[in-house]
């Protein structure tokens, strides 16, 4: 079955890379590491799986945009581009 995921260009660069290096397939390797997880037993205790808590965002108002027509790309741009200017303020060149 042919699907699409979106994948972090981070891991998708580690993936590529172990998958060069081990002189492999993309999709082989993303196949037999999907299946690994998917056999591997579970080591935490199923009570206290809940016990994390969600991150809390605090409440700054309505949001400004309509979630509903994002994209995870579109999300995921958003976050990065927060992180990038706390990087750039942290550094001082804000």
């Amino acid at each position: 079955m042919r699907t699409s995921l979106d994948i972090p260009d981070p891991l998708f660069k580690h993936l590529k890379t172990r998958a060069a290096q081990e002189g492999r397939t993309l999709r082989d390797l993303v196949i037999e590491l999907v299946e690994r997880g998917l056999t591997a037993r579970e080591v935490v205790d199923p009570q206290k799986r809940f016990e994390a808590r969600p991150p809390v965002i605090p409440n700054q108002g309505p949001l400004q945009l309509d979630l509903s027509k994002l994209t995870n790309a579109d999300l995921y741009d958003l976050i990065n581009e927060e992180d990038d200017e706390r990087t750039i303020q942290l550094l001082g060149r804000g």
